[in-house]
């Protein structure tokens, strides 16, 4: 059925609100890994956006703040951003929507209510309930076999929850291989510091071995705005010697996240990394330099963002994929994905979550949802103007392909 122009945002808003989700980016846990699994208001408060703009707003010291329990915390920034500003940045206002999404009163402003309310339900329940209220059917977590809590519980072999899939992410090996050799050793790999071919081919039976077990669907790295390939350099000889290899066998995407700039205020731990403009041409020379190899790549500045669109445009082995960390806020998210549209069609993945905390799905998501609705909507708008029939059916296909197939199809792409 052809959709008019007068009711296609209604039409748009129905369809994207209605798709669930596969989530390609976070940092969530699975249930069986205990309290690495972070969830409820105490840990949604002390979200390392809401520590920094605390920090702004209060004179409190950093000392101070870190020697206080998670709740202590969570009152400290409630009262500081809640009570005493309004909560209208797009961190404290994700809060709210997640209250008022979990069915909460917000205009009591009572803290102690919402914790009350949310912590009777049991975890299982709890989990069903934000990937309802998100609509969200999976997620894909972070994993770091270098993180020794993590690595016990995949060391275990226990059964994981269907709903959450493995990214093999490997920022120690990339960035810091001058220690994380040792602990490499340890466990049984014969490496040495200097990558030897002996030493690169068990640093490649490491990363095989942790693909396998994890079944992870990428291979990820975070890496510094200063990232440069190809170079004279441990990280280069790493990621075309180790890496690639294993990604091209397995055939796997490589997921590059680039342009952090870490701890710029070490006081703020995990709340002090910043951004910095990446250079694109690194992008451009792996896409070219191995053709067969899939890469999934997010930049964290502004300024990268058109260049990295087309330089989609010119490889089919690489996807642009969501709006990351100091990105994710409503006007940036509809500029980048309006560009996006307009240079690469429906090729993209539009979003991903990025959630540290589990409840930071329905926020995150509902805010994009009401973003990407109103871009697609723009796009249609203008096909119609220009004559195009376009179709309730269509529109379905799209947002699926946005919100879904684009991920899988190219999980599963075969590059020859």
């Amino acid at each position: 059925m052809s959709v008019q122009s007068k009711e296609l945002l209604t039409v748009v808003e129905e369809i994207v609100n209605h798709t669930t989700i596969t989530d390609v980016h976070t940092h969530l846990f699975a249930p069986e890994f205990g309290d690495q699994l972070l969830y409820g208001i105490d840990e949604l408060l002390t979200y390392h956006y809401l520590i920094a703009e605390t920090m702004r707003v209060s004179d409190i010291d950093y000392d101070t703040y870190w020697k206080m329990s998670r709740q202590e915390q969570a009152e400290t920034i409630w009262e500081a951003l809640f009570i005493h500003h309004t909560p209208y940045s797009e961190a404290c206002r994700g809060v709210i929507t997640v209250l008022q999404k979990l069915g909460m009163d917000v205009s009591t402003r009572d803290l102690e209510s919402y914790r009350e309310a949310l912590g009777r339900y049991p975890l299982e329940e709890y989990i069903a309930l934000i990937f309802e209220k998100a609509n969200v059917s999976s997620v894909v977590m972070t994993n770091d076999p270098f993180d020794e809590q993590e690595r016990k519980v995949w060391l275990s072999q226990t059964t994981r929850d269907e709903r959450f899939h493995a990214a093999l992410r490997i920022d120690p090996l990339i960035n810091d291989y001058d220690t994380v050799y040792k602990d490499l050793q340890a466990w049984g790999y014969q490496v040495d510091a200097d990558l030897t071919e002996s030493t690169i081919q068990e640093l490649r039976r490491f990363v095989s071995e942790w693909i396998e077990r994890m079944q992870a669907l990428y291979v990820a790295v975070s890496l510094p705005d200063t990232f440069v390939y190809p170079e004279h350099s441990v990280r280069s000889t790493l990621i075309e010697k180790v890496i690639l290899p294993v990604c091209r066998e397995h055939q796997l995407p490589f997921a590059l996240m680039i342009g952090v700039k870490r701890l710029v205020n070490e006081s703020l731990r995990s709340a002090g990394d910043s951004v910095g403009k990446a250079d694109i041409q690194a992008v451009e020379a792996l896409c070219k330099s191995f053709p067969t190899n899939k890469f999934m790549v997010t930049m964290l500045s502004r300024e990268n963002q058109h260049e990295l669109a087309v330089t989609a445009r010119k490889f089919r082995n690489l996807m642009v994929f969501g709006c990351w960390w100091f990105l994710n806020n409503p006007t940036l998210i509809e500029e980048m994905t309006a560009m996006r549209f307009e240079l690469l069609g429906t090729s993209v993945i539009p979003q991903h979550s990025d959630a540290r905390i589990l409840d930071q799905l329905v926020y995150k998501w509902s805010h994009s949802r009401e973003v990407i609705a109103k871009v697609l909507t723009e796009q249609y708008e203008r096909l119609i103007e220009a004559g195009w029939n376009l179709t309730e059916e269509e529109i379905r296909r799209d947002v699926g392909q946005l919100f879904n197939d684009n991920f899988w199809d190219f999980i599963n792409l075969k590059l020859s």
